[in-house]
């Protein structure tokens, strides 16, 4: 292996994290700085700075990146409407281009030489971690153990961990892994691998299940400035207070769950679950006031733009040049999109009930059935002709045939 005096590893304190800090050292016989970014894990950040120390990194950041992860990733996408392959609101894919940066920014700090993640050879964010490593510092080098070493699979890691008394979250018995922060919990991998196999009801953190949601709806109002959501029924809140408020009240009535079969972007097909109460909620919101405020061309071609934008988040293209150009198209349709949307939360069901806005291209006066001044029912005729002509000349051209 190639020399390396100071890696900078992405530390989470879960399984492949907590070994990777002795094979790194054992291995490359090089100094581990461990880096844990705070993105909303909340209790699983509990004592992972004495963790990481104790299984040998020689200093250990723990940031607090909660703000900026709101601000500047999931407002962005948000705005975009990005959703990958219709279901997944991308809560850890959005996650990685920050944490990515905060440790480049660390490596250069610390005048490392490398950086390492412990992202699997058949996922996404082995490619989400080093795309952004690449933007940002294309000379660190990039060690990605669990390409290189010789475990297996992670009752082999277990196994690892037990013989170097490393301490781990994850046993033979509950094999399966997740991911949470401020947006959204992932759960994949052990027995979730069978597609078939029906979740367990105590896997569940951030929502409870819909038949044990109150029976009775609640009513809430999402308002937005310019794409961004401001304020929960009618109350002022920041962004990380504005999801986490979100997140439960989604959750208090089982809202946000998804179980879906993905397309990795290497090629094999993955389960997972996801949990995103809040996520849910802003997004048929979002949704809902975009329909009053952008005119149809601009709203059909951005839904185009959003499947685009989905693939970027997803494949970790987030620092690209066609991801800063896409923001720009985004943002300009933005502008008008302020206004109040109202919300029936039910029973795991998230309905649109009311939206207005005072940009609103929604006219009363045309969209009624009654008597009114303004439309000439009579214009429709020619229009109709026109629009129908392709659609005659094709016809004739057959009963001639």
């Amino acid at each position: 292996m190639s020399k390396v005096n100071k890696v900078v590893l992405a530390y989470s304190g879960g399984l492949d994290t907590s070994v990777m800090i002795k094979w790194l050292k054992d291995n490359y016989g090089c100094e581990v700085v461990a880096f844990a970014a705070d993105v909303g894990q909340e209790e699983e950040l509990k004592g992972l700075k004495a963790k990481a120390l104790k299984t040998g990194a020689s200093k250990v950041y723990v940031e607090d990146l909660k703000d900026e992860f709101a601000r500047d990733f999931i407002f962005p996408m948000l705005k975009a409407g990005a959703v990958y392959e219709g279901q997944y609101l991308l809560g850890t894919s959005v996650a990685r281009p920050l944490i990515a940066k905060k440790q480049v920014e660390i490596a250069k700090k610390e005048k490392a030489d490398a950086v390492a993640h412990g992202a699997t050879g058949k996922g996404n964010d082995q490619v989400r971690f080093e795309l952004t490593y690449k933007a940002l510092a294309p000379d660190l080098k990039i060690i990605a153990p669990w390409r290189e070493w010789e475990l297996k699979g992670r009752e082999e890691e277990i196994e690892y961990a037990r013989e170097h008394d490393i301490p781990v979250p994850v046993t033979k018995a509950k094999p399966y892994s997740s991911d949470r922060n401020l947006w959204h919990i992932s759960y994949e991998g052990g027995i979730l691998e069978d597609p078939w196999f029906e979740p367990k009801e105590d896997m569940f953190i951030l929502t409870v299940s819909p038949e044990k949601a109150p029976n009775k709806p609640e009513y809430i109002e999402i308002t937005f400035e310019s794409g961004e959501p401001k304020a929960v029924s009618g109350k002022q809140m920041k962004p990380v207070k504005l999801i986490q408020e979100l997140n439960r009240i989604g959750g208090k009535h089982g809202i946000g769950r998804v179980d879906v079969v993905e397309n990795r972007l290497v090629g094999i097909k993955s389960r997972g679950v996801y949990e995103t109460p809040g996520g849910t909620i802003l997004y048929a919101a979002h949704r809902a006031l975009e329909t009053i405020t952008l005119d149809r061309d601009t709203l059909h071609y951005k839904r185009l733009v959003a499947e685009r934008y989905a693939e970027l988040i997803y494949y970790g293209q987030w620092f690209t040049p066609l991801k800063e150009a896409l923001d720009q198209f985004v943002n300009k349709t933005q502008e008008n999109v302020s206004g109040t949307v109202r919300l029936k939360l039910y029973k795991g069901s998230c309905t649109v009930v009311g939206r207005k806005s005072n940009k609103s291209l929604y006219r009363p006066e045309l969209a009624t059935f009654e008597r009114e001044e303004i439309y000439n029912q009579k214009d429709a005729e020619g229009f109709i002709n026109l629009f129908g002509l392709p659609v005659k000349v094709e016809a004739l051209l057959k009963r001639r045939k």
